[in-house]
C-alpha cells in the first residue's frame, strides 16, 4: 500500500494519452503537474505523452503551448529549463476527432512505435466525450496489452444523475475491467484530505472521542469566491448539487465518518467509505425539502470590486432556478453517527474561498463556579483547513490572565507550510503518479459512484415533485441570505464564523 509512504519511481515504459489535449484541464493542471514529478525525479525516463484532439496541431504546435502551459501554471519559479525540454520531447500529438476510428488506429501505431506496452488514457474532456472514446477505444482494440497494463482515468462529472452513472458504468465496463478504471475527484489528491486518515488513525488522541458521545456536530464547508464565469452552460444543468456535493463533500463525509479499514489499501479504505455512503438517512419527498435550503447570487462586491449576479451571467436562463449556495443536513445512521448532524454548505460568490472540516465537540456538563465564559456555547473545535491554507486548528477555552475569572478562545495551530516547508504538492501531482504505480487508493470505486448518486437523485427527484418559481438570494461577497443562519438554527446549531 502507497498511501502513506511516498510513492516509487515507474520504471516501465508508459504511454500517456491524453484525449483532450488542447483543453483547459491539459494546459492547467495535467502538464504543470508532471512537470513538477519531472522536477523531483518522480518520472520514468520511457514516459511518453501524446496529446489526442480535434485541433490541427503538430507536435511542434503542442509541445509550444504545454510549454506556456508550464511557465504559467508552474507552482515552482523559475522554471527549470532543462528539465521543461527533456519533458517536451517526450510530447507527440495526434489530431482527429473523438470518432474517428482511424485516429485512434493511428493513435495504436504511434504507441507501438514508441515501445508504450503499459498505457494511460486520460479523458479530459467535456463528459458527452467519455462514451464516445470508450468506444473506439474498444473497438480499435486498445483497452488490453498483453504485455503491459491499461488504465483509463475519467473526470468528474461521472453521469447526471443515478440512470446516466448506470449506462456510463455499463458503457465503461464493456470496455474495461474496473480494476482499469480510475474515476478521478482531485479533492481526493489533497494534502489534508489525505490527512484525515492519518490523523484520526495514526494519533490515539481523537480517534476514542470520534464518535456521538462527544461531538456535537460537524461542519463541512466549500465556499467559492468565483462565479459561475464561462461555466454558465454546464452549470445551469448541474448547480451546487451535482457540482460539488454529489462528489467532493460527500467524499469529505465518507472519509470523516469512516471506520478503520482493515488495511490500508484501495479496496479496503474503499469499502469504508462505501459503509457511510450506504448509512446515510435518505432524504426522500418532505424529509428532503426540510433538510436543504438553496439559494442564488444576487450581485455584490468580492474583493472589492463590483460583480454582477447570476442571472445576468451569459448563458444563464432569466427564470433560473439553479442553485449556486446549497445546504444540507445529514444523519449517518451508524452507531458511531446516531444523532451526530452533519452539517455542509457549498455555494459560490461567498466572501472568502475556504474548505473545512470542523468538528464540533460537546459543551461541558456544567458551568463551574459562574465563570463567564466568551468562548461560546461549544468552545471545542477540530478544524482541518483543505484550501486555501492547508492546516489544522484545535480551538478552547482558556483562563484569561488577570483576577477575573473569565475564560476566552484560543487556538493551536498546525500549518502545512511552515511545519514541512514551502507549498504542498498539487492534487493532480499525486494522482498522477498513482495512476502510473496502479495505487488506486484516492480514486473512487464503481459502487462508491453509484452510491453517491443513489442518495443525491432522491433529493432531486424531490425538488423536481415540488417546484419553485425561484430561490432567496444572496448578495455576491457575503456568507449567504439570512435563511441560511435560520435553516440551521431551527435545529438548534449555528453555522461557524469563518470571518
Amino acid at each position: 500500500m502507497t498511501m502513506f509512504t511516498p510513492n516509487e519511481k515507474p520504471t516501465r515504459p508508459i504511454g500517456l494519452v491524453i484525449f483532450g489535449a488542447t483543453g483547459d484541464l491539459t494546459h492547467r493542471k495535467l502538464i504543470p503537474a508532471l512537470y513538477q514529478l519531472a522536477l523531483a525525479g518522480k518520472l520514468p525516463e520511457n514516459l511518453h505523452i501524446i496529446g489526442f484532439a480535434r485541433r490541427d496541431w503538430d507536435d511542434q504546435k503542442f509541445q509550444d503551448e504545454m510549454r506556456a502551459g508550464v511557465e504559467q501554471h508552474s507552482r515552482t519559479q523559475p522554471i527549470e529549463g532543462e528539465t521543461l525540454n527533456r519533458l517536451l520531447k517526450r510530447m507527440t500529438y495526434v489530431s482527429a476527432n473523438f470518432d474517428d476510428l482511424d485516429g485512434y488506429r493511428r493513435l495504436d501505431q504511434q504507441l507501438d512505435e514508441l515501445g508504450a506496452d503499459n498505457r494511460l488514457f486520460y479523458l479530459a474532456t467535456p463528459p458527452g466525450a467519455y462514451s464516445t472514446i470508450v468506444q473506439r477505444i474498444g473497438e480499435a482494440e486498445l483497452a488490453h496489452c498483453p504485455q503491459g497494463w491499461t488504465r483509463v482515468v475519467i473526470e468528474k462529472p461521472y453521469g447526471h444523475n443515478l440512470e446516466s452513472a448506470k449506462a456510463l458504468d455499463t458503457e465503461v465496463h464493456a470496455v474495461f475491467d474496473e480494476h482499469q478504471v480510475y474515476r478521478i475527484d482531485h479533492y481526493l489528491g489533497k494534502e489534508t484530505v489525505q490527512n484525515i486518515l492519518v490523523f484520526r488513525f495514526a494519533n490515539g488522541i481523537f480517534e476514542p472521542l470520534w464518535n456521538r458521545r462527544y461531538i456535537d456536530c460537524v461542519q463541512i464547508t466549500v465556499a467559492e469566491s468565483v462565479g459561475v464565469g464561462t461555466r454558465a452552460g454546464y452549470y445551469e444543468g448541474a448547480g451546487v448539487i451535482r457540482d460539488m456535493f454529489q462528489n467532493h463533500i460527500l467524499q469529505l463525509v465518507s472519509l470523516t465518518a469512516m471506520e478503520a479499514p482493515v488495511a490500508f489499501n484501495a479496496d479496503a479504505v474503499r469499502d469504508e467509505k462505501l459503509k457511510v455512503l450506504r448509512a446515510l438517512r435518505p432524504l426522500r419527498g418532505e424529509d428532503a425539502l426540510e433538510n436543504t435550503f438553496r439559494a442564488q447570487y444576487a450581485a455584490g462586491r468580492v474583493d472589492g470590486e463590483g460583480v454582477k449576479g447570476y442571472k445576468q451571467e451569459a448563458g444563464v436562463a432569466p427564470e433560473s432556478i439553479t442553485e449556486t449556495l446549497l445546504a444540507l443536513r445529514l444523519q449517518v445512521d451508524n452507531w458511531r453517527w446516531s444523532g451526530v448532524p452533519f452539517f455542509v454548505r457549498s455555494g459560490k460568490r461567498l466572501k472568502r474561498r475556504v474548505t473545512e472540516i470542523a468538528i464540533q465537540f460537546k459543551q461541558v456538563p456544567l458551568s463551574l463556579f459562574g465563570w463567564r465564559n466568551l468562548a461560546g456555547a461549544a468552545p471545542n473545535a477540530l478544524v482541518l483547513t483543505i484550501q486555501p491554507e492547508e492546516g489544522i486548528t484545535l480551538s478552547f477555552g482558556a483562563k484569561q490572565p488577570g483576577p477575573v475569572n473569565q475564560i476566552s478562545p484560543v487556538k493551536m495551530d498546525f500549518s502545512y507550510a511552515e511545519s514541512f516547508g514551502g507549498e504542498p504538492p498539487e492534487a493532480y501531482e499525486r494522482l498522477l503518479l498513482d495512476c502510473m504505480n496502479g495505487d488506486a487508493t484516492l480514486f473512487t470505486r464503481s459502487d462508491e459512484i453509484l452510491a453517491a448518486w443513489a442518495f443525491t437523485t432522491e433529493i432531486l427527484q424531490a425538488w423536481e415533485a415540488s417546484p419553485v418559481k425561484s430561490l432567496p438570494v444572496y448578495q455576491a461577497g457575503g456568507w449567504g441570505p439570512e435563511e441560511l443562519r435560520e435553516f440551521i438554527a431551527g435545529m438548534g446549531n449555528q453555522w461557524r464564523d469563518l470571518g
